[in-house]
């Protein structure tokens, strides 16, 4: 459908944020500010929708270690919690690729092969989720998922990719694959397809359907390929019977009706297993969540609060906790598709909500012949859609250590396990992160001539030093884990000076902060430094960490003569008192 110009109406917008009632529910606002004139294309998109969620969720469900109805579950209630609480005006919940490995190493240790006890185990850790994200959300700590840097988000959904693919490439080979680890279930697959236990019928099945979506999303992107090849796989199978004269597996009828309200029954012991996997799934799927939003906001001219955000999300995961669901997150294939049918609010998730559930009363034998193989094929596209090649290699190019970071993530989602893999790249990360600021860069200034200011001595060989005086600069905040580094490197530049030293400028700018074991260092540097005929003193502090020198008695112990608004300034006063 064609594109209509952005409303100029924004019940969303920071610059008149919604109060009261409308902030909380943010459908209201949508209500007020609605148009007649959209709902035939809100109505419209919603059913071209419906023909994406109904398989993909599904796919994704069994790709969880979960029966396929569940997926349905989990897709029709929270798109009713997130049109109700959702700040995005245009934003499609449900089951993904993202979180199903999550989800199936959370809760399938603990099923031990029982069913009936993964779902409940699924819509405890959906509830656990969603608490995480709404405690989140009021706190107003959205920033927590800047944790998942670029490169551990990379390694991360690589990881995934594969370890998804793997498990559902049975299915399109026709035959089934046990395994505790990613390496077991890849050694089970090779030696079943070297054994012979593929089923070709399946196989083609599964083949065919990859190349209708690849194909139609390549070179015929306004066929629905998902729909067309769930469709024809599906009628093929009822016609020739294939279920049984081939011993095709097929989803078989569905339960009729919705899914009804139960409390997950879940021991003590396994509760604070599943708090460790909701922390890791809340975290990745408010990260996905929020990126997404941002970016179709920005596209479409409007702001939304990422807290506000984390709250629908939350919303939307304890209510499809509460109804059999598992775990939900933003889908960043199924909301372009609800964009590019013309969808203009939440009114199109709702459409699809309805439609699914007329779909479930009325008809829920329609998917009874739908192959396994066309669900794996569904999941496995969606998985390579995940792989990030073009951010590794610009990784590799650019930031070497990065990529590492990335490759390990990868490496442990692979071989350690998706939850475990997330944690260590997260804690690596912020290993790293104290690293460079344990370690950080530090420089002598001398002049240059011709260029303004002093520089680097060490990129610019032909700097000139000042006699007696020593310009040194420390590209970090001072801190317990670095101070001892920083008086180390304010000695070693004395030392190395080439004249007897009779002044020490930090030329602070790039100090961002100073906690009380710097604080420390720098009293004890100062004496030192004064034993040797030393006086140290500052330039371009910034005032905030003036203020914190203050707060520790080290402004007035220095004294307000020995701070400098710039560098130029202490190489005049320099000049002023030693001149010859």
């Amino acid at each position: 459908m064609e594109n209509t110009p952005v409303p100029t109406i924004n019940p969303f917008s920071r610059e008149e944020p919604p109060r009261g009632l409308y902030r909380w529910l943010p459908f209201l606002a949508v209500l007020r500010a609605y148009r007649l004139s959209w709902l035939p294309r809100d109505i419209a998109a919603g059913l071209v929708l419906t023909a994406m969620l109904v398989p993909v969720g599904m796919g994704y469900a069994q790709a969880a270690g979960l029966p396929a109805i569940y997926g349905l579950y989990a897709t029709i209630v929270p798109l009713i919690a997130y049109a109700l609480f959702g700040p995005s005006r245009i934003m499609i919940l449900g089951p993904d690729s993202a979180l199903a490995a999550l989800i199936a190493a959370t809760i399938l240790p603990l099923a031990a092969g029982d069913e009936s006890k993964a779902v409940a185990l699924a819509g405890m850790l959906a509830v656990l989720t969603g608490f995480l994200c709404v405690a989140a959300g009021m706190a107003r700590f959205g920033f927590i998922t800047e944790l998942l840097s670029k490169p551990i988000r990379y390694g991360y959904l690589n990881g995934i990719a594969l370890t998804v693919i793997i498990g559902q490439l049975p299915k399109v080979f026709g035959f089934s694959v046990s395994g505790n680890s990613f390496l077991e279930e890849t050694r089970n697959l090779i030696q079943g397809v070297i054994n012979g236990q593929i089923n070709w019928t399946a196989l083609t099945i599964g083949f065919s359907c990859l190349t209708i979506i690849f194909v139609c999303r390549r070179w015929f992107s306004r066929i629905p390929g998902i729909l067309l090849a769930v469709a024809t796989a599906t009628i093929i199978v009822g016609f020739f019977d294939l279920s049984v004269k081939a011993d095709i597996a097929v989803v078989g009828s569905l339960p009729q009706g919705l899914p009804s309200f139960q409390i997950p029954e879940i021991s003590f012991s396994e509760f604070g297993y599943l708090f460790a996997g909701a922390v890791a799934i809340a975290l990745v799927a408010f990260a996905d969540m929020s990126t997404l939003s941002r970016a179709f906001a920005l596209r479409a001219g409007y702001e939304v609060d990422s807290n506000q955000e984390s709250i629908a999300l939350g919303a939307a995961n304890i209510a499809t906790g509460f109804f059999q669901g598992f775990p939900v997150t933003s889908s960043a294939s199924r909301t372009p598709v609800a964009q590019s049918a013309g969808a203009k609010t939440q009114i199109t998730g709702l459409v699809g909500a309805l439609s699914i559930a007329v779909l479930l009363i009325f008809a829920p034998s329609l998917l009874k012949n739908l192959p396994q193989a066309a669900l794996g094929a569904i999941v496995i596209f969606a998985c390579v859609g995940l792989v990030e090649i073009k951010g590794m290699a610009r990784l590799y190019r650019l930031r070497r250590d990065e990529f590492a970071l990335s490759v390990i993530c990868f490496l442990g989602v692979v071989l350690l396990g998706v939850i475990k893999g997330i944690f260590i790249a997260v804690g690596l990360a912020l290993f790293a992160f104290i690293w460079r600021a344990w370690k950080p860069y530090n420089a002598v200034l001398g002049h240059v001539d011709g260029l303004k200011s002093y520089h680097d001595i060490s990129r610019y060989p032909e700097a000139r030093l000042i006699d007696g005086l020593v310009l040194f600069r420390w590209d970090a905040p001072l801190f317990f884990a670095n101070a001892e580094t920083f008086r180390d490197q304010v000695l070693r530049a004395v030392a190395q000076a080439p004249t007897p030293t009779r002044w020490v400028v930090v030329t602070a700018e790039p100090i961002t902060d100073v906690d009380i074991t710097a604080a420390d260092m720098l009293e004890d540097l100062d004496e030192k430094l004064y034993a040797a005929g030393i006086e140290l003193f500052f330039a371009e502090m910034k005032d905030p960490v003036k203020d914190t020198l203050k707060c520790y008695g080290l402004f007035g112990r220095f004294g307000a003569d020995n701070f400098f608004p710039t560098i130029e300034h202490a190489v005049e006063r320099y000049l002023s008192e030693y001149k010859k």
